[in-house]
């Protein structure tokens, strides 16, 4: 079968429908889908529950599909550095589900490796515990979460191969690893695709079987929060 596309619209034909649930890899601006997030606006599918760690920023990543009114609700754990995000919070337009940074991964994992729920510690007594069945495992109280098993997921890797073995750089395994394995539907875009046979097998991140289709494509980078110093004197 093969996996590489020409370019990110080539990528997400016939994927693409109004009220769909997406999974999003990527840690602030670290290994974010950029490309297929600007064809994801391109394409004007609306109504779309997004879940990632965080939304982008203003008129970047995410941030973007915000600008447009294109996402109905964030799956989220951080919301900082993002203006248009709390204000459509604030304002009720946007639906938010506050998920623990951890949990919001292990969700995503739980999804991908079949498993329908998991009982954490995590949010016990606070606000995220409301609604949740609460179960006693040796004297100490878990509540149940939920895997996400996503109607499409869309990741950035470092590499790839013809057959979708992804490897992701440094911060971008944050999320980029579980959100790849729990979409019905995986499109991954890569800095660079290599050889068959040349990535080594223990250096793997995301084996191909998890991975639909692939994209080559160049990316912009930004720093979130560029912080400097002046250099010291010889």
């Amino acid at each position: 079968m093969k996996k590489v596309f020409k370019d990110a619209d080539a990528a997400l034909d016939g994927t693409l429908f109004d009220g769909m649930l997406i999974a999003a890899g990527g840690f602030g601006l670290c290994g974010i889908p950029e490309l297929l997030i600007a064809a994801i606006k391109k394409a004007g599918t609306k109504n779309l529950t997004v879940a990632s760690n965080n939304c982008g920023v203003d008129g970047f990543g995410l941030g973007q599909l915000l600008d447009t009114r294109q996402i109905k609700k964030m799956m989220s754990s951080y919301v900082g550095e993002n203006a248009e995000f709390m204000r459509q919070f604030l304002s009720k337009e946007l639906e938010v589900e506050f998920n623990p940074q951890g949990t919001l991964a292990e969700r995503m994992r739980a999804g991908g490796a079949g498993i329908p729920g998991f009982y954490t510690k995590t949010g016990v007594g606070t606000i995220i515990a409301e609604g949740k069945e609460h179960k006693d495992f040796n004297g100490e109280t878990y509540i149940l979460e939920r895997g996400i098993v996503a109607d499409l997921s869309i990741v950035k890797a470092w590499k790839a191969d013809p057959s979708g073995n992804l490897v992701f750089r440094k911060t971008a395994r944050n999320f980029n690893p579980p959100a790849a394995t729990c979409g019905k539907i995986c499109v991954a875009e890569v800095e660079e695709i290599v050889p068959l046979g040349s990535l080594d097998p223990d250096t793997i991140h995301t084996p191909g079987i998890y991975v639909h289709r692939i994209i080559q494509g160049e990316h912009e980078k930004r720093i979130e929060q560029r912080t400097t110093r002046k250099r010291e004197a010889a």
